[in-house]
């Protein structure tokens, strides 16, 4: 393995730009409760973006732009050669097992955000009732409540980034690629349906201006 020169760090703002779910495991549901909960932060209740989540959905773009394919369709690429693998690194399955060069953090909601929510004394999620429709008769069966994040708030991003030798700018290059496909796509569950439509802003790499365009 190569050695590692140095550590960056990209910092930054999810805005929700429309109802966002990331679900959390449940194992029923009770009378009266959502069927389908967001994943919400233990200690304050809040909706948080898991780093898994964020890492999963972009290097599967990325994967899907370059037209990698696992033998495994239900898990990523682990070829350990392709820039994909490189730099998202590869699981203990493979072949040829590489650390990963980006480090995702857990999103949680930002202290403005917060703030915005007292003063307008909201709720930071919604409750979306969906139904499926009978093409026979033209009507609407089954509803579900699913949970959503309300659009405009943020979340604050972070992803450490890992510098070894050799690397040059791909680890950069390739993060930066995922993140306008993202914004250009959708995070989270049903986005078929709207959900999930996402954008970055105030993106800085140890402190410096990061720009997406």
């Amino acid at each position: 393995m190569s050695k590692m020169l140095e550590s960056k760090v990209l910092k930054g703002k999810i805005v929700v730009e429309t109802g966002l779910h990331i679900g959390a495991s449940s194992k029923g549901v009770g009378i009266g409760e959502i069927d389908n909960p967001v994943i919400k932060d233990p200690r304050t209740g809040y909706p948080y973006i898991p780093g898994s989540s964020l890492k999963g959905k972009i290097r599967s773009l990325l994967e899907l732009k370059y037209g990698i394919k696992s033998s495994d369709k239900q898990k990523p690429c682990g070829c350990g050669d392709c820039e994909v693998c490189k730099v998202f690194g590869t699981t203990a399955a493979s072949s040829k097992v590489g650390v990963t060069r980006v480090l995702f953090r857990d999103c949680f909601l930002s202290e403005e955000s917060k703030k915005e929510l007292m003063e307008k004394n909201l709720l930071p999620t919604e409750e979306k009732t969906e139904n499926m429709i009978n093409r026979l008769g033209g009507y609407a069966e089954s509803p579900r409540t699913t949970e959503r994040v309300i659009p405009g708030l943020k979340f604050d991003f972070e992803v450490s980034i890992r510098i070894f030798e050799g690397d040059n700018d791909i680890t950069t290059k390739l993060l930066k690629d995922g993140l306008i496909r993202l914004q250009k796509d959708a995070l989270g569950g049903s986005v078929s349906r709207g959900y999930g439509k996402v954008r970055f802003e105030d993106l800085k790499l140890d402190n410096q201006d990061f720009n997406l365009e």
